[in-house]
């Protein structure tokens, strides 16, 4: 955490009095717990030792980000690369057992890449109803000489039941016109004329290339090395759940989840073995207090990469 930066670099970092005084506030489970002593706090433990010891029925948005199936280390941890068989064996150790804190209107996210995905679909589907498939656009990274640049990953959107929150309206992306058609009149068809520009408001699919994975000048970017943006996030939390609802994340990494359950008016619970995201998790969570703001998020809509639009998202 105190490696040299650059001048203007904004990554989030932690003094030793900050790394002291967080630890504090992190919660340790000893035996199982109500909902009540976990609502929007984190957790530092190992989730596969408190698993058990998890309340049932009483998340409304499950955010699942397990380590790909790929060899990285993660601060004191580590995972290792293996079959598609053994991965799929390892999602079957715990992810069942999880299951059990959803209520049965609950959506579940799975994030995964080509290595892990195919193993995540066979999984899923033996316990929840799978209902699409995410790309989205990580551009970040050099090439590779003799493959496919590797620059997409996945998210599997599934469901407990048939009955399930789905908010299109609070989801919409709204794109620049490239061919601004208008009507015999000369009024726009299906897109707005604004003094910044011409927009329209669009559905949202399920290929996503309006996100920037967190960089050195980003307000948002830590050094945890598999950060997702808050962006993507929030398009998760605002499509698939309501406002007091709670948000579970079982490996929170840097705290993306609970920050963006925050600024959008949820509850959040968050869970990490590294002690150090843990911290950054709190820290992010007292800037975000002051500072709700979303980076390509404002006025009600995403906007696509590069857009015109006041970086602002309300509390409410």
């Amino acid at each position: 955490m105190n490696k040299p930066r650059a001048p203007r670099n904004r990554t989030l970092t932690l003094s030793e009095p900050e790394l002291h005084y967080y630890q504090s506030r992190l919660q340790k489970l000893s035996g199982p717990v109500p909902p009540e002593q976990l609502l929007n706090q984190t957790v530092h433990q190992d989730l596969f030792e408190i698993l058990d010891w998890l309340p049932s029925c009483f998340v409304d948005l499950l955010f699942i980000d397990p380590p790909y199936n790929l060899s990285k280390s993660f601060g004191a941890t580590s995972f290792r690369g293996r079959s598609i068989a053994d991965y799929r064996a390892w999602l079957e150790t715990w992810l069942p057992r999880l299951l059990k804190i959803l209520k049965p209107t609950a959506s579940v996210y799975i994030c995964g890449d080509w290595r892990s995905a195919a193993a995540i679909h066979l999984v899923a589907e033996q316990h929840l109803i799978v209902r699409n498939c995410i790309t989205w656009e990580r551009e970040k990274g050099r090439g590779a000489k003799a493959n496919w640049k590797n620059c997409s990953e996945q998210i599997w959107f599934c469901t407990v039941s048939q009955q399930y929150t789905f908010n299109v309206d609070a989801v919409k992306l709204k794109r620049r016109v490239i061919a601004p058609y208008t009507d015999t009149h000369g009024n726009p068809k299906d897109w707005q004329r604004t003094s910044h520009g011409n927009y329209r408001l669009t559905y949202p699919s399920n290929l996503w290339t309006d996100l920037t994975v967190p960089f050195w000048s980003m307000p948002e970017n830590t050094d945890h090395p598999t950060q997702k943006p808050e962006k993507l996030l929030a398009k998760i939390i605002l499509a698939s759940s309501n406002p007091g609802d709670v948000v579970f994340d079982p490996f929170v990494g840097a705290g993306t989840t609970s920050v963006v359950a925050q600024k959008t008016g949820r509850r959040y619970v968050g869970i990490d073995i590294n002690a150090t995201y843990c911290c950054l998790t709190e820290k992010r969570l007292d800037l975000a207090a002051a500072d709700a703001s979303i980076q390509g998020y404002a006025e009600g809509v995403f906007w696509e990469r590069n857009s015109w639009g006041v970086q602002s998202v309300s509390k409410s």
